[in-house]
């Protein structure tokens, strides 16, 4: 039973072997790296929100003599369904994140813009990092482009209006029956 959590676990270090940064061997200054982000990265994650995605991910480590500073910056395309319409867009997402990286006694990934590794540590999986990226750079309304500009037509925003705009006359009408008695009440108050 252990031995195949174990393999489980080499697996997905398997899959997330090409975020692996190896440090050590590098010279003290900056070092860049570019990734290309598509679904079969987030399977890793067990994520399945988005129909496709397209992302470039730069990353940038400055090694220094104590710490590493890493800058993450994305930008690209997810597939998703709009939330209004159902209708699938290319959503253009980006962001930024920072990330120090110090040497203590123990693995330590509290706070999210400081990961402490043990000492004698001599690589980082940025994997995690990327993913929550990117994720959290998609807003939470997901509104087709269409909508906004009137381009898109499709029976669910037809459906739509018609509700709108039956919602507002229903409205309409109710202001229109207030009962007669306010109106001499108001008409007191603004004789005085």
């Amino acid at each position: 039973m252990h031995s195949r959590s174990l393999g489980q676990i080499v697996v997905e270090m398997n899959k997330t072997k090409e975020f692996l940064i190896p440090f050590i061997g590098l010279k003290l200054g900056k070092h860049h790296f570019e990734y290309q982000i598509s679904n079969a990265f987030f399977e890793i994650f067990d994520y399945h929100e988005f129909n496709n995605s397209n992302v470039k991910v730069n990353v940038v480590l400055e090694k220094k003599s104590t710490l590493l500073e890493l800058a993450f910056k994305h930008k690209g395309t997810v597939n998703v369904p709009c939330d209004m319409t159902n209708e699938e867009f290319d959503l253009p997402i980006k962001g930024n994140m920072k990330l120090i990286v110090r040497f203590g006694d123990a693995f330590n990934n509290d706070n999210e813009e400081l990961l402490i590794l043990p000492h004698g540590e001599f690589q980082i999986d940025i994997a995690q990092y990327i993913y929550e990226m990117i994720v959290l750079s998609v807003p939470l309304r997901r509104i087709h482009p269409g909508i906004k500009d009137g381009s898109l037509n499709t029976e669910a925003l037809k459906k739509l209006k018609e509700l709108t705009i039956k919602e507002q006359k229903t409205e309409n009408k109710k202001e229109e029956n207030i009962d007669p008695r306010w109106d001499k009440l108001k008409q007191l108050l603004t004789d005085k």
